[in-house]
């Protein structure tokens, strides 16, 4: 590509797909160029919304396009894996929202696929990174603020029990609150502490929905064993009636943090008569385009994206033993393909 060539990306999936043309407008180097989504009323609304775009029903006018450089996959979880396939057999570049894939097996395919094509990148929308709020906990676990960490906490509380009852995730043969909640947590807990996930045990349960047509888990819980020692908890609990939140609790040996709202608590005491130090850092203060910029740096310069593959790869393979965990009694020992 020509240095003044800008990169031509086209967007699979106009849910949240919608959000990444933002993220790739903020970029110089970017022109979104095609469109696509099967529903009429997303084709509408696109070539209403935005009529310098092409707009298709057919994702494969993207995946086969031979201008087009970069593709955004937002499409329902079930379509990841053959729209990554492709993508990849046509030398796109791939922003994909999570899960990247639903099974271990698609997992393994994308990762060798990738490894023959090393030119070519991966990135994925964990977006909790970008929260300003988190951002500003890591740099204080960085200055060991907060002594060693040993023990932590994440609770995914999606609040949107309809999307699950109503929606499509309802409709797929098969589909996991792990991969499309739980995820979000484990990349957090792991890119905060800077420690790998080893082995997991699990319990899920349906009793909020089971008197309706959602087949799968709607609450899991894990437990957690990391490389260094240290232990935690993820719960992914798409049934609360609670709104969407992220509950996060960092326990240290100088110090704890615990996230609220609207404001996060730094306990640095242990005697109850000392208050808890509030933090003001904006919570969660994302959009979901924030990932895109550093993806299409990572492209043009060849240096990493602020999530890399390897670390897409690393939060599937526990989200792949979490799942596994929920049916089997005892442990399940991470497998990683990095």
């Amino acid at each position: 590509m020509k240095s003044k060539q800008k990169l031509k990306i086209g967007i699979i999936g106009l849910g949240v797909g919608e959000q990444h043309i933002g993220g790739y407008h903020k970029h110089p180097a970017c022109e979104v160029v095609a469109l696509c989504d099967f529903s009429e009323e997303k084709q509408t609304m696109a070539r209403e919304k935005y009529p310098q775009m092409r707009v298709t029903a057919h994702a494969d006018d993207l995946l086969s396009d031979p201008a087009i450089n970069v593709i955004s996959i937002a499409s329902y979880d079930n379509y990841h894996y053959e729209q990554i396939v492709q993508a990849i057999d046509n030398d796109k570049h791939l922003f994909v929202e999570k899960p990247l894939c639903l099974h271990e097996k698609e997992a393994k395919h994308i990762h060798a696929l990738l490894c023959q094509k090393p030119h070519l990148k991966l990135s994925s929308n964990l977006i909790l990174r970008k929260s300003p709020r988190f951002i500003d906990l890591k740099q204080r676990i960085e200055a060991r603020s907060m002594g060693k960490v040993f023990y932590v906490e994440g609770d995914y509380n999606y609040g949107r029990i309809h999307k699950i009852l109503e929606g499509w995730r309802g409709q797929l043969d098969f589909y996991s609150i792990v991969y499309g909640g739980g995820i979000h947590m484990i990349d957090l807990l792991q890119w905060l502490t800077e420690d790998q996930i080893t082995e997991v045990s699990a319990y899920g349960t349906n009793i909020a929905t089971q008197e309706t047509n959602f087949q799968y888990n709607d609450t899991v819980v894990s437990i957690l064993q990391f490389k260094s020692g240290m232990i935690g908890k993820m719960t992914a609990n798409f049934s609360c009636t609670y709104p969407h939140f992220h509950k996060l609790a960092i326990y240290g040996t100088n110090a704890t943090f615990e996230n609220g709202w609207p404001h996060a608590n730094w306990y640095h005491s242990r005697d109850p008569n000392v208050p808890p130090l509030s933090i003001q850092t904006e919570y969660p203060g994302t959009h979901k385009g924030d990932l895109i910029y550093s993806f299409i740096q990572s492209i043009l310069s060849g240096l990493p994206a602020e999530v890399t593959k390897e670390e897409i790869f690393t939060a599937l393979a526990v989200c792949f033993a979490i799942e596994k965990a929920t049916s089997q009694a005892g442990s399940v020992v991470v497998e990683y393909l990095n």
